[in-house]
């Protein structure tokens, strides 16, 4: 047979035994059943499409695309396949097998994210994100969020061929770290128990739900960060957080869905440097008392003060004289700086007072009564949004653990336990649960404790043993250190309860900026009138 190509293209019928498959081509993956139905196919019309090929040798032509035809025809028989013969070089066939690939509904996305890094890889010619998504009809978001694919970790890759997870999961994915990849591919399932028998079934939660999973427990918003992001010396191996690409600034065709905020999508970095931070801190300002912020008690021995063991000075600016008034606008003599080295905002520096006898910030007992005192009433206002803080992750935080509970008993079960842990709580902490759930009063006659008990009823399995851990820790509280025992339940169900405080106290600053921000223009509408 006479293989010379008198054109640059041409059409002809080759023998199989000429060609061979590329080892650039994207797909990867052949269902053996859709295989022998086109084989079927062929066998009956023949193949209607001719293949791609380039030639190689005198008698050898490299398939570029149609390697499915290519074997189906193998499996039907056929002596010869139509091919059309076209001269490419590396980079035309790639991206010749790209765009192909493109088109076709069953390419599993990981191929597809292969063959643009394949050609991203190419020494020459140089493609850019862009350049790509001209060539192959998409964004530029598309081809961006589609190369990160190739960054999954391998468990991850197998769960998504085995499509126990889907694409809009393996996207957010691939976004992290590898070891948060890990810890968010165990987020993406719920277990069930429903069902019986000594293995649970895995339930493939939504994308919404592994996107808040991220949001609570990856992403650190770098505005908020102690340490100095330019400081490339502070973690040498880290480098400075402005040339990172671990950081949703960075790239943001990347992380385009996560929001405005600049965050930092690295915990194990980020945390190395408010540590670096506070050491360096320490090291340059050893006369630095050491304060926490979180809740519970402190370690014996340690060197860091608890809440309850100082006072801190509040470094804005009072906005009226009753502000001024108040001993937390004042400094005093013992006033001193102080460096948070646990809990929530760790290695920011803080104004505080550590003297219990200071008349300034522990004054003695006032006989007038708070309701008739301005200046009370504003201590008193602040305590109590500093209690709803608290208040609101305890709840958050609860949630959170009610999330990650899997399903393990019958429903029987687990009513029973639910309906006697519920009649056990007070009207106080019931409501706390009740809320979670939508169950309000109507009426002010309604009994709350009989709506429960009428929801429980109608529960399912796994929103029952989520109730059950929820209810265990309202009435362990009753009777223990209610943030000791929040916390060795986060522990457990590995809650970053950090994390969630530090959000919810961003919300409520941002509330009572608007608020703040409202009461002028309010001002302004009521002299106009």
């Amino acid at each position: 047979m006479n293989t010379a190509i008198v054109n640059a293209s041409e059409y002809r019928d080759l023998p199989l035994a000429m060609l061979t498959e590329s080892t650039t081509n994207p797909r990867r993956t052949f269902e053996d059943d859709a295989l022998k139905e086109l084989a079927e196919s062929i066998r009956i019309q023949g193949v209607l499409s001719p293949l791609l090929v380039r030639p190689l040798t005198e008698q050898g032509f490299e398939i570029v695309f149609g390697a499915r035809r290519y074997r189906a025809a193998r499996m039907a028989e056929v002596a010869t396949i139509p091919v059309r013969i076209k001269h490419l070089t590396d980079a035309e066939a790639l991206e010749a097998q790209l765009v192909e690939n493109l088109q076709r509904r069953d390419v599993h996305p990981l191929e597809e994210a292969q063959g643009f890094r394949a050609l991203l890889n190419l020494e020459e010619p140089k493609y850019s994100i862009e350049q790509l998504a001209a060539k192959t009809g998409k964004s530029p978001v598309y081809v961006a969020t589609r190369l990160k694919l190739t960054e999954l970790t391998q468990n991850v890759v197998d769960a998504f061929y085995r499509d126990e997870i889907g694409v809009g999961h393996a996207l957010l994915l691939a976004k992290l770290q590898p070891a948060q990849q890990e810890q968010a591919l165990a987020a993406c399932f719920k277990e069930d128990w429903s069902a019986g028998g000594r293995k649970a079934k895995r339930i493939l939660l939504p994308v919404r739900s592994l996107h808040f999973w991220i949001e609570t427990n990856i992403l650190l918003i770098l505005k908020l960060a102690p340490f100095d992001k330019r400081d490339a010396q502070l973690v040498p191996a880290a480098g400075s957080c402005l040339d990172c690409p671990k950081r949703t600034g960075h790239n943001k065709l990347l992380f385009l869905d996560m929001g405005k905020q600049d965050a930092c999508t690295d915990p194990t970095c980020y945390q190395g440097k408010v540590d670096a931070h506070v050491a360096k801190s320490l090291a340059a300002k050893p006369e630095l008392v050491q304060i926490s912020t979180a809740y519970g008690q402190q370690k014996e021995g340690s060197a860091t003060l608890p809440r309850n063991k100082y006072v801190e000075v509040r470094p804005d600016k009072p906005t009226s004289k009753e502000e001024a008034t108040r001993p937390e606008f004042k400094t005093c003599t013992y006033t001193t700086e102080a460096i948070v080295s646990e809990g929530i905002d760790k290695g920011e520096i803080r104004k505080v007072c550590t003297e219990p006898t200071c008349p300034v910030h522990h004054p003695k007992a006032r006989s007038q009564k708070v309701a008739d005192d301005p200046k009370a009433k504003a201590q008193e206002e602040r305590q109590r949004r500093e209690v709803a803080i608290a208040n609101t992750t305890g709840i958050r935080t609860l949630a959170a653990i009610a999330e990650a509970v899997p399903v393990r008993l019958m429903k029987r079960d687990l009513l029973f336990v639910a309906e006697r842990l519920a009649s056990l709580l007070d009207e106080n902490r019931l409501s706390i649960v009740a809320r979670r759930y939508g169950i309000k009063k109507a009426k002010h006659t309604d009994s709350l404790g009989k709506l429960f008990a009428a929801y429980l009823r109608r529960a399912e399995e796994s929103v029952l043993g989520s109730i059950l851990v929820e209810t265990t820790i309202l009435n362990m509280s009753t009777r223990h250190n209610p943030a000791q025992v929040l916390h060795e339940a986060a522990t457990v169900y590995k809650v970053d309860t950090n994390a969630i405080a530090l959000k919810v106290k961003q919300e409520f600053a941002a509330k009572e900026k608007a608020k703040k921000a409202a009461q002028p223009a309010a001002k302004v509408a009521k002299k106009a009138a």
